[in-house]
Order: structure tokens, then sequence, then C-alpha cells
């Protein structure tokens, strides 16, 4: 696993890569909520009112890294992260920022 700090606009996350075989599961952490790949099941976190997105990537074939991560584009996100201000077409970037 590479965890790694994320400097986002006023704060710092986590960013944490796991090596599942042939992927990777990618997430960045903030104190508010995360953004992950789309391995993530983000309405299950709604339910227990966490705010979680997904981002499908956009200058490669998957999210392998914490780089594409953030320069990923948010593809859904659940109704915690929507009242974050979280919307679809966004970087993930720009999500965490809101978390």
């Amino acid at each position: 696993m590479i965890q790694k700090i994320v400097q986002l606009s006023k704060k710092e996350a986590q960013g944490y890569v796991i090596p599942l075989g042939a992927i990777n599961l990618v997430t960045v952490v903030t104190d508010r909520g995360m953004v992950g790949c789309g391995a993530f099941d983000v309405e299950a976190l709604d339910r227990h009112g966490y705010p979680a997105a997904r981002v499908r990537p956009v200058a490669c074939s998957t999210i392998s890294s914490i780089e594409d991560l953030l320069a990923g584009e948010i593809k859904d996100m659940n109704q915690a992260a929507a009242r974050l201000g979280v919307r679809v077409g966004m970087s993930g970037q720009e999500a965490l920022d809101l978390m």
C-alpha cells in the first residue's frame, strides 16, 4: 500500500493506493469525505451519512494513481457529497476541495 499526503486548497488529505492484483484501489480521504476510483460503493457510504464520490479517468484508461484520481472527472456522488456542493463533471481535486 502507498500512503501519501495530498495538498488541497485549504488543507491536507490522505491519499491511498492499494494494489489488488492487476488493478489499484485508489482514494483520497479528507476530514469530511472521500473521492475514490470506480470500485467504491458511494451509496453504501451514504447510508452512514459519509460524503463520497467516484471519478472516471480523463487522461488515461484507468485510475491507478492519486494523480489520476485528482485529474479524473466526477461521474457520480452520494447525497451527502452533493450537499457539500460536489457535482458530476468537476475534477477529483475540485470535489476534494469542497470536502
